[in-house]
Protein backbone atom coordinates (compact mmCIF):
# COMPACT_ATOMS: atom_id res chain seq x y z
CA UNK A 1 0.00 0.00 0.00
CA UNK A 2 1.70 3.61 -0.88
CA UNK A 3 3.11 5.98 1.68
CA UNK A 4 -0.09 8.21 1.97
CA UNK A 5 2.41 11.26 3.66
CA UNK A 6 4.65 10.75 0.40
CA UNK A 7 1.91 11.09 -2.19
CA UNK A 8 0.21 14.29 -0.29
CA UNK A 9 3.69 16.03 -0.13
CA UNK A 10 4.64 15.05 -4.22
CA UNK A 11 0.97 16.65 -4.94
CA UNK A 12 1.44 19.46 -2.51
CA UNK A 13 5.13 20.44 -4.40
CA UNK A 14 3.32 20.20 -7.59
CA UNK A 15 0.73 23.29 -6.60
CA UNK A 16 3.31 25.93 -5.97
CA UNK A 17 2.04 29.18 -7.51
CA UNK A 18 4.32 31.24 -9.74
CA UNK A 19 4.31 35.49 -10.00
CA UNK A 20 4.86 37.71 -12.73
CA UNK A 21 7.67 40.75 -12.36
CA UNK A 22 5.48 43.47 -13.69
CA UNK A 23 2.18 44.94 -13.35
CA UNK A 24 0.34 45.70 -16.27
CA UNK A 25 -3.01 47.79 -15.28
CA UNK A 26 -5.08 50.27 -17.42
CA UNK A 27 -7.57 52.74 -16.54
CA UNK A 28 -11.19 53.20 -18.29
CA UNK A 29 -13.87 55.49 -18.09
CA UNK A 30 -17.92 55.17 -18.94
CA UNK A 31 -20.43 57.17 -17.85
CA UNK A 32 -21.64 54.93 -14.93
CA UNK A 33 -18.49 54.22 -13.60
CA UNK A 34 -14.96 55.67 -12.40
CA UNK A 35 -11.51 54.78 -12.73
CA UNK A 36 -11.31 51.47 -13.24
CA UNK A 37 -7.48 49.16 -13.07
CA UNK A 38 -7.96 46.26 -14.92
CA UNK A 39 -5.94 43.12 -14.66
CA UNK A 40 -5.24 40.07 -16.94
CA UNK A 41 -7.28 37.25 -15.52
CA UNK A 42 -5.40 34.63 -13.70
CA UNK A 43 -4.48 31.41 -16.07
CA UNK A 44 -5.33 27.76 -14.88
CA UNK A 45 -2.71 26.95 -12.61
CA UNK A 46 0.04 24.17 -14.47
CA UNK A 47 0.85 22.98 -11.69
CA UNK A 48 -2.32 22.78 -10.09
CA UNK A 49 -3.51 20.38 -13.15
CA UNK A 50 -0.33 18.25 -12.94
CA UNK A 51 -1.47 17.77 -9.65
CA UNK A 52 -4.60 17.16 -10.22
CA UNK A 53 -3.69 14.22 -13.03
CA UNK A 54 -1.26 12.89 -10.52
CA UNK A 55 -4.30 12.57 -7.49
CA UNK A 56 -6.52 10.83 -10.82
CA UNK A 57 -3.86 8.19 -11.32
CA UNK A 58 -3.56 7.40 -7.38
CA UNK A 59 -6.71 7.05 -6.99
CA UNK A 60 -7.48 5.01 -10.24
CA UNK A 61 -4.46 2.60 -9.70
CA UNK A 62 -3.10 2.48 -6.04
CA UNK A 63 -4.58 0.37 -3.49
CA UNK A 64 -6.00 2.79 -0.64
CA UNK A 65 -7.82 1.99 2.45
CA UNK A 66 -10.99 4.38 3.11
CA UNK A 67 -9.17 7.04 5.04
CA UNK A 68 -6.48 7.43 2.64
CA UNK A 69 -8.93 7.60 -0.43
CA UNK A 70 -11.47 9.97 1.41
CA UNK A 71 -8.39 12.07 2.30
CA UNK A 72 -7.05 11.93 -1.51
CA UNK A 73 -10.57 12.76 -2.61
CA UNK A 74 -10.99 16.07 -0.67
CA UNK A 75 -7.68 17.18 -1.40
CA UNK A 76 -8.60 17.07 -4.69
CA UNK A 77 -11.54 18.34 -4.49
CA UNK A 78 -10.07 21.27 -3.12
CA UNK A 79 -7.53 21.37 -6.08
CA UNK A 80 -10.57 21.46 -8.42
CA UNK A 81 -12.32 24.11 -6.56
CA UNK A 82 -9.26 26.54 -6.69
CA UNK A 83 -9.60 26.25 -10.90
CA UNK A 84 -13.17 27.00 -10.63
CA UNK A 85 -14.10 23.34 -11.34
CA UNK A 86 -16.80 23.45 -8.61
CA UNK A 87 -18.91 20.15 -9.37
CA UNK A 88 -16.18 18.29 -9.85
CA UNK A 89 -15.29 19.82 -6.31
CA UNK A 90 -18.58 18.61 -5.18
CA UNK A 91 -18.79 15.74 -5.96
CA UNK A 92 -15.24 14.76 -4.78
CA UNK A 93 -16.07 16.30 -1.02
CA UNK A 94 -19.00 14.00 -1.28
CA UNK A 95 -17.23 10.83 -1.93
CA UNK A 96 -15.25 11.91 0.87
CA UNK A 97 -17.84 12.49 3.04
CA UNK A 98 -19.12 9.14 2.45
CA UNK A 99 -16.08 7.38 3.25
CA UNK A 100 -15.01 9.51 6.45
CA UNK A 101 -18.82 11.29 7.46
CA UNK A 102 -16.17 13.26 10.47
CA UNK A 103 -14.37 15.25 8.14
CA UNK A 104 -15.29 18.73 9.06
CA UNK A 105 -13.64 20.74 6.11
CA UNK A 106 -15.63 18.37 3.73
CA UNK A 107 -18.78 19.40 5.07
CA UNK A 108 -17.67 23.10 4.86
CA UNK A 109 -16.50 23.23 1.29
CA UNK A 110 -19.98 21.37 0.85
CA UNK A 111 -21.90 24.40 3.10
CA UNK A 112 -20.14 26.69 0.62
CA UNK A 113 -20.83 24.98 -2.65
CA UNK A 114 -24.82 24.97 -1.64
CA UNK A 115 -24.57 28.05 -1.06
CA UNK A 116 -23.60 29.21 -4.34
CA UNK A 117 -26.42 27.18 -5.95
CA UNK A 118 -28.59 29.08 -3.15
CA UNK A 119 -29.45 25.61 -1.81
CA UNK A 120 -29.66 27.15 1.58
CA UNK A 121 -31.00 24.01 3.49
CA UNK A 122 -28.19 21.66 2.83
CA UNK A 123 -25.82 24.71 3.34
CA UNK A 124 -26.99 24.98 6.41
CA UNK A 125 -27.27 21.35 7.60
CA UNK A 126 -23.59 21.23 6.17
CA UNK A 127 -22.25 24.08 8.37
CA UNK A 128 -23.88 22.27 11.35
CA UNK A 129 -22.13 19.54 10.83
CA UNK A 130 -18.95 21.00 10.61
CA UNK A 131 -19.70 22.94 13.55
CA UNK A 132 -21.01 19.51 15.59
CA UNK A 133 -17.08 17.96 14.64
CA UNK A 134 -15.38 21.09 15.52
CA UNK A 135 -17.28 23.40 17.15
CA UNK A 136 -13.99 25.81 17.27
CA UNK A 137 -14.16 25.89 13.64
CA UNK A 138 -13.87 29.34 12.75
CA UNK A 139 -14.24 29.48 9.29
CA UNK A 140 -17.80 27.96 9.53
CA UNK A 141 -19.30 30.57 11.40
CA UNK A 142 -17.97 32.78 8.70
CA UNK A 143 -19.63 30.66 5.77
CA UNK A 144 -22.79 29.42 7.40
CA UNK A 145 -23.22 33.73 8.21
CA UNK A 146 -23.32 34.21 4.81
CA UNK A 147 -25.26 31.49 4.03
CA UNK A 148 -27.98 32.52 6.14
CA UNK A 149 -27.52 36.52 5.04
CA UNK A 150 -28.28 34.96 1.26
CA UNK A 151 -31.02 32.90 2.35
CA UNK A 152 -32.75 36.01 3.83
CA UNK A 153 -32.30 34.68 7.78
CA UNK A 154 -30.17 38.07 8.34
CA UNK A 155 -30.93 38.25 12.60
CA UNK A 156 -29.29 34.65 12.36
CA UNK A 157 -26.56 36.11 10.13
CA UNK A 158 -25.94 38.54 12.60
CA UNK A 159 -25.40 36.20 15.23
CA UNK A 160 -22.51 33.85 13.24
CA UNK A 161 -20.72 36.88 12.08
CA UNK A 162 -20.53 38.74 15.29
CA UNK A 163 -19.01 35.58 16.35
CA UNK A 164 -16.66 35.72 13.75
CA UNK A 165 -15.53 39.53 13.78
CA UNK A 166 -15.19 39.53 17.59
CA UNK A 167 -12.21 36.54 17.05
CA UNK A 168 -10.11 39.13 14.96
CA UNK A 169 -11.10 42.64 15.34
CA UNK A 170 -8.17 43.55 13.59
CA UNK A 171 -9.55 41.91 10.05
CA UNK A 172 -11.51 44.65 8.19
CA UNK A 173 -13.50 41.74 5.97
CA UNK A 174 -15.18 40.74 9.09
CA UNK A 175 -15.89 44.11 10.27
CA UNK A 176 -17.05 44.13 6.62
CA UNK A 177 -19.25 40.69 6.80
CA UNK A 178 -20.49 41.94 10.05
CA UNK A 179 -21.93 45.04 9.10
CA UNK A 180 -23.52 43.63 5.88
CA UNK A 181 -25.09 41.07 7.42
CA UNK A 182 -26.27 43.81 10.37
CA UNK A 183 -27.77 46.29 7.74
CA UNK A 184 -29.86 44.13 6.58
CA UNK A 185 -31.76 44.43 9.86
CA UNK A 186 -30.75 48.03 11.09
CA UNK A 187 -28.59 50.26 8.73
CA UNK A 188 -28.68 52.81 11.19
CA UNK A 189 -26.97 51.05 14.01
CA UNK A 190 -24.77 49.13 11.10
CA UNK A 191 -22.96 52.18 10.22
CA UNK A 192 -22.57 53.03 14.17
CA UNK A 193 -21.00 49.48 14.48
CA UNK A 194 -18.79 50.11 11.58
CA UNK A 195 -17.32 53.45 12.69
CA UNK A 196 -16.75 51.63 16.19
CA UNK A 197 -14.78 48.39 14.23
CA UNK A 198 -12.73 51.37 12.38
CA UNK A 199 -10.83 52.30 15.65
CA UNK A 200 -9.40 48.43 15.54
CA UNK A 201 -8.42 48.52 12.09
CA UNK A 202 -5.02 49.00 11.12
CA UNK A 203 -4.18 51.53 8.52
CA UNK A 204 -1.18 49.47 6.69
CA UNK A 205 -3.60 46.86 5.57
CA UNK A 206 -4.63 48.15 2.30
CA UNK A 207 -8.22 46.36 3.01
CA UNK A 208 -9.27 48.94 5.60
CA UNK A 209 -9.78 51.42 2.75
CA UNK A 210 -12.77 49.10 2.02
CA UNK A 211 -14.62 50.15 5.45
CA UNK A 212 -13.06 53.93 4.65
CA UNK A 213 -15.57 53.35 1.67
CA UNK A 214 -18.70 52.07 3.05
CA UNK A 215 -18.32 54.81 6.11
CA UNK A 216 -17.80 57.03 3.57
CA UNK A 217 -14.45 58.68 4.54
CA UNK A 218 -12.86 57.78 0.90
CA UNK A 219 -13.93 57.78 -2.32
CA UNK A 220 -13.97 55.11 -5.22
CA UNK A 221 -11.09 56.44 -7.20
CA UNK A 222 -8.84 57.14 -3.56
CA UNK A 223 -9.66 53.14 -2.35
CA UNK A 224 -8.41 51.87 -6.01
CA UNK A 225 -5.30 53.96 -5.74
CA UNK A 226 -4.54 52.69 -2.03
CA UNK A 227 -5.35 49.07 -3.35
CA UNK A 228 -1.97 49.39 -5.79
CA UNK A 229 0.80 50.31 -2.66
CA UNK A 230 2.90 47.56 -2.54
CA UNK A 231 1.64 45.20 -5.35
CA UNK A 232 4.44 42.83 -6.55
CA UNK A 233 2.77 40.50 -9.23
CA UNK A 234 0.06 40.47 -11.35
CA UNK A 235 -1.68 37.22 -8.57
CA UNK A 236 -1.78 40.07 -5.91
CA UNK A 237 -3.44 42.80 -8.09
CA UNK A 238 -6.07 40.02 -8.96
CA UNK A 239 -6.56 39.41 -5.35
CA UNK A 240 -6.79 42.49 -4.36
CA UNK A 241 -9.20 43.42 -7.51
CA UNK A 242 -11.21 40.59 -6.83
CA UNK A 243 -12.22 41.75 -3.25
CA UNK A 244 -12.47 45.57 -4.08
CA UNK A 245 -14.75 45.00 -6.87
CA UNK A 246 -16.89 42.95 -4.83
CA UNK A 247 -17.05 44.94 -1.77
CA UNK A 248 -18.21 47.93 -4.56
CA UNK A 249 -20.58 45.50 -5.92
CA UNK A 250 -22.31 45.59 -3.00
CA UNK A 251 -21.91 49.31 -1.71
CA UNK A 252 -23.63 50.01 -4.58
CA UNK A 253 -26.46 48.00 -4.51
CA UNK A 254 -27.25 49.29 -1.25
CA UNK A 255 -27.54 52.33 -2.93
CA UNK A 256 -29.84 51.24 -5.75
CA UNK A 257 -27.36 51.51 -8.83
CA UNK A 258 -28.21 47.85 -9.55
CA UNK A 259 -26.18 48.35 -13.23
CA UNK A 260 -22.98 49.81 -11.87
CA UNK A 261 -23.22 46.93 -9.08
CA UNK A 262 -23.68 43.89 -11.94
CA UNK A 263 -20.38 45.72 -13.43
CA UNK A 264 -18.23 45.71 -10.51
CA UNK A 265 -19.51 42.07 -9.67
CA UNK A 266 -18.43 40.61 -13.72
CA UNK A 267 -15.30 42.70 -12.84
CA UNK A 268 -14.50 40.63 -9.73
CA UNK A 269 -15.50 37.21 -11.74
CA UNK A 270 -12.92 38.67 -14.44
CA UNK A 271 -10.23 37.76 -12.20
CA UNK A 272 -10.87 34.45 -11.84
CA UNK A 273 -9.67 34.29 -8.58
CA UNK A 274 -11.86 31.71 -8.13
CA UNK A 275 -11.19 30.56 -3.95
CA UNK A 276 -11.57 33.74 -2.61
CA UNK A 277 -15.20 34.69 -0.74
CA UNK A 278 -15.65 37.28 -3.15
CA UNK A 279 -15.39 35.53 -6.32
CA UNK A 280 -17.61 32.63 -4.85
CA UNK A 281 -20.43 35.50 -3.80
CA UNK A 282 -20.28 37.78 -7.13
CA UNK A 283 -21.64 35.22 -9.23
CA UNK A 284 -24.65 34.21 -6.68
CA UNK A 285 -25.16 38.10 -6.84
CA UNK A 286 -25.28 38.44 -10.25
CA UNK A 287 -27.86 35.60 -9.94
CA UNK A 288 -29.50 37.07 -7.43
CA UNK A 289 -30.01 40.33 -9.54
CA UNK A 290 -31.02 38.58 -12.90
CA UNK A 291 -33.95 36.97 -10.92
CA UNK A 292 -35.12 40.24 -9.27
CA UNK A 293 -35.26 41.58 -12.96
CA UNK A 294 -36.95 38.92 -14.41
CA UNK A 295 -39.87 39.43 -11.57
CA UNK A 296 -39.67 43.15 -12.04
CA UNK A 297 -38.77 44.28 -15.45
CA UNK A 298 -38.43 47.50 -14.15
CA UNK A 299 -36.12 46.97 -11.19
CA UNK A 300 -33.09 47.68 -12.27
Amino acid sequence: MMNISRVLLLAALAIGGTACSSIDTARTRDGQMGNLILVEPMPANMRSQMALARYNQILGQVELDDSQRADLLYQRGMLYDSVGLGGLAQYDFSMALKLRPDMAEAYNFMGIHHTQNMDFIQAYEAFDATLDINPEHDFAFLNRGIALYYGGRPELAVSDLNRFYHRDESDPYRALWFYLAESAVDPGKALQTLRESRNKLKDDNWATALVDLYLGDVSEGQLLSVLLVNVRSQQELANRLCEAYFYLGKYHMAQGNKAVASNYFKLSLSTNVYEFVEHRYARLELDLLREKTLEDPQAR
